[in-house]
């Protein structure tokens, strides 16, 4: 599939926001830790990915009410559905200058994901949280993502590259006062 940059300006892909809040104490300071451990970028972009796969909830999964949108929200709290897991993921990335957009697919709803920027490619990641089933992995190697679809079903990978969180995606994040209640609007269509 080609993956379409929303904007050609790259520095788009690195900026900071209300939601992918990088200069946020919390985002900075899970960043120094893992740029801490790694070797170089890519170390830190697959280690960055697992932290937020492996340590930050999924809500629907675990039966966590609470609804997260704000990177720092998700990483202080350790919970969101996948559009907040996305947007922790492409805080920490953005938090050590790798270029990082935020993508989507369409199944029954929408579901998040990002894309990362490695030798002059984006490289989708999906950091939902695995579970019997979902094997998702950090891959610039062919595609390792928590769900492909199936598009005899109606089903799709949306291809545009966005900068900033889909609007009809933050809408039904920021209007939910709960999980039960966000499950019931998440956006079907972008």
């Amino acid at each position: 599939m080609q993956l379409i940059q929303q904007t050609a300006d790259l520095s788009a892909y690195l900026a900071a926001d209300e939601v992918i809040d990088h200069d946020h104490p919390r985002v900075r300071e899970t960043a120094d830790r893992l740029a801490r451990e790694a070797a170089d970028s890519y170390d830190y972009a697959r280690a960055a990915f697992e932290f937020v796969r492996d340590t930050i909830a999924h809500s629907q999964d675990s039966g966590d009410p609470r609804v997260t949108w704000r990177a720092s929200d998700v990483l202080e709290q350790g919970t969101g559905i996948c559009y907040a897991k996305a947007h922790a993921l492409a805080a920490l990335l953005r938090a050590e200058d790798i270029p990082t957009a935020l993508c989507y697919q369409q199944f029954d709803v929408v579901h998040g994901l990002v894309a990362v920027r490695f030798r002059g490619a984006w490289h989708r990641q999906d950091p939902r949280g695995n579970k019997p089933g979902v094997d998702a992995r950090f891959s610039l190697d062919g595609e390792r993502l928590a769900f492909v679809t199936d598009p005899d079903s109606g089903e799709l990978d949306h291809p545009v590259l966005y900068a900033a969180p889909h609007p009809a995606v933050l809408a039904a994040l920021r209007a939910a006062d709960d999980r039960a209640q966000l499950m019931r609007t998440l956006p079907r269509t972008l």
